[in-house]
């Protein structure tokens, strides 16, 4: 028997790896990777040439609604082992100071973090991996206890926003540096800089920032003129309120919702409260194209799975009117009205 060739290049290894996740076969994903070792691949390159854009790939086809949850988890297991392996293999000394990882608390995307402090740890850093949704107490408790020369924090929700504010605010509080990272702060980071803090597009880019502690000393404070408001704290308060009369809207609309399952209930619920969630972000970080953005992908989301666009757009309907006396709230769901109509004509 022939011994199957050794990739020598993640691009190549790429579709392979993505077979493996696909049929849930985690010893063989593990093969692939320490293949690539074996064949001199820095560890550093497979874990974000490899495992970072696979990763990326269950997600669309997640969205897609090519994958199921249940496909999506294990894919997201295995990659986790994948990691593991990796990182057991490389097995590097830390030769500089401490650097804390961790997820914001209510965020529990732990992979893109995971890969970040694999790539510090790779890079001589003495790494702490706190995980996922880590209360912001026990992450100043830990900082409190242990001497961290910066701290990397990961969102991958916009709608956490206000949470990933106050632990930034905490951390510095600590005299302790922050940077951030994660989709949760726009493609472009610009809702890290209306929070005024350092972020990196990814573990290279971070490794970098964190070894500059004079430029993340230096950043200037998020202006609290931009933040919050009034709006935000009311809007946050009205939040079981408001999903409970949309609910009652949809219910008499759609007839057909009487026939719901209990996790077709829960899942329009949780919808529901999503929409809220993105409307307070984006009241709180002042920019309604945090909330269109996030409509567009419900709206595809949703029509992937067979629900019709219009039932978001009378759900917006039903707030804007619910929160007459918001007038900023109100202009952020009349953009999203107005895409659920752009999107639905062009579906037509």
């Amino acid at each position: 028997m022939t011994a199957p060739a050794i990739e020598s290049d993640p691009g190549h290894a790429f579709s392979r790896y993505l077979d493996c996740l696909a049929e849930a076969d985690e010893y063989a994903a593990i093969e692939v990777a320490l293949g690539l070792l074996d064949a001199g691949v820095p560890a550093e390159r497979v874990l974000l040439d490899l495992v970072a854009p696979a990763q990326v790939e269950v997600g669309e086809r997640w969205a897609r609604n090519e994958w199921s949850v249940a496909q999506e988890h294990a894919a997201t297991h295995i990659s986790e082992r994948v990691v593991a392996a990796i990182a057991g293999r490389a097995n590097p000394r830390p030769t500089r100071g401490r650097v804390v990882v961790a997820c914001m608390d209510g965020e529990w995307h732990a992979l893109p973090p995971r890969l970040v402090a694999e790539v510090l740890r790779l890079r001589g850093w003495q790494v702490t991996f706190l995980g996922a949704s880590v209360p912001v107490a026990h992450l100043v408790s830990y900082l409190h206890r242990h001497d961290a020369h910066a701290v990397a924090l990961a969102c991958a929700l916009p709608m956490r926003l206000p949470h990933a504010h106050r632990m930034i605010e905490a951390c510095r509080r600590s005299d302790v540096p922050v940077v951030v990272g994660g989709r949760g702060f726009g493609e472009d980071g610009r809702w890290a800089r209306r929070l005024g803090v350092a972020w990196a597009p990814d573990a290279p880019t971070a490794a970098d920032l964190v070894a500059d502690e004079r430029t993340l000393r230096r950043l200037p404070p998020a202006q609290p003129s931009h933040l919050a408001g009034d709006e935000y704290g009311g809007l946050v308060k009205r939040r079981g309120e408001l999903i409970d009369s949309a609910l009652a809207e949809l219910r008499d609309r759609v007839p057909g919702m009487s026939a719901y399952t209990g996790a077709q209930l829960d899942s329009t619920v949780s919808d529901l409260g999503y929409i809220v969630d993105f409307l307070a972000a984006a009241l709180y970080v002042d920019d309604a194209s945090l909330f269109t953005e996030f409509v567009r992908w419900l709206v595809e989301i949703l029509t992937s799975r067979g629900v019709p666009a219009g039932a978001v757009g009378t759900t917006l309907s039903h707030y804007r009117r619910a929160l007459h006396d918001f007038p900023r709230a109100g202009r952020f769901l009349a953009a999203g009205e107005a895409l659920v109509a752009e999107v639905g004509h062009a579906g037509r």
